[in-house]
């Protein structure tokens, strides 16, 4: 299994950053995949969730209305479209599936 994001960034609060996560490895249309994101000095969290096929997500509440979780089973990629971003959504961003996690990108929010 092999997961590369990229996309992160550094932006200021109320911007845009859509990440990237290509696929390798495993049968990648069959498996719910996930965005997580480690802030400093805290622990790992899930951010957004989507089923194999891409009709159904879900949210972590502090992101809900904000981040859009889609997936190319074609592309064997799934993104993670943030709006409104916040100082508080500094992190390291990593998609995951399997117990499987890529190396992450780095999103910081600052003026």
């Amino acid at each position: 299994v092999q997961l590369v994001e990229s996309g992160g960034g550094l932006v200021q609060p109320g911007e845009s950053l859509r990440l990237s996560c290509v696929a390798s490895g495993f049968a990648f249309s069959t498996y719910v995949m996930s965005w997580f994101r480690q802030a400093p000095g805290k622990e790992r969290e899930v951010v957004a969730v989507i089923s194999s096929g891409g009709s159904t997500t879900n949210y972590a509440n502090s992101v809900k209305g904000r981040f859009s979780i889609s997936r190319d089973n074609y592309k064997n990629t799934v993104y993670l479209q943030m709006n409104m971003l916040k100082p508080e959504d500094t992190a390291v961003y990593y998609c995951g599936t399997l117990g499987y996690w890529g190396q992450g990108t780095l999103v910081t929010v600052s003026e």
